[in-house]
């Protein structure tokens, strides 16, 4: 089975003076703006790595869920940001931080920490990336 999610974007103008909007297919995100200053500046409204970062942040926590289910053992909670670094002078995605803490009854730090190294690995928007991938993680 092959599940098929969309997003479509918007851009006017040129690459630093121009603007543009982000809309997802559940509207979630519709005409959201983005532009030269929300990607290299603090300017209002969000940017590709940002999305980036918000999905391997979901994906890894999901991922994560899965296998503690699958290990026996129910999370209570599961809290992972991610970090996502654009090098300006390559123009590309240098690595992704993931920083997790993790609150499952009864888990030993050892599983947890086997656990998460296969999240890392394992979710789909880390086997998008070809970049570096690491993750400190702590179970609380």
């Amino acid at each position: 089975m092959e599940i098929k999610r969309n997003a479509s974007a918007h851009w006017e103008g040129s690459g630093k003076e121009g603007k543009g909007t982000i809309t997802t297919a559940s509207t979630v995100l519709k005409e959201t703006q983005y532009s030269f200053n929300t990607r290299f500046a603090d300017g209002v409204g969000t940017n590709p790595e940002e999305l980036v970062a918000a999905a391997h942040a979901g994906c890894f926590s999901m991922k994560l869920a899965f296998n503690i289910q699958e290990a026996g053992f129910t999370a209570t909670s599961i809290d992972t940001k991610a970090v996502v670094a654009l090098d300006t002078n390559s123009g590309s995605i240098s690595s992704s931080k993931l920083t997790v803490t993790a609150s499952v009854p009864d888990l030993t730090k050892e599983k947890f920490d086997e656990l998460v190294a296969d999240a890392e690995k394992n979710c789909p928007i880390s086997k998008l990336f070809n970049t570096a991938i690491s993750v400190e993680a702590t179970l609380a």
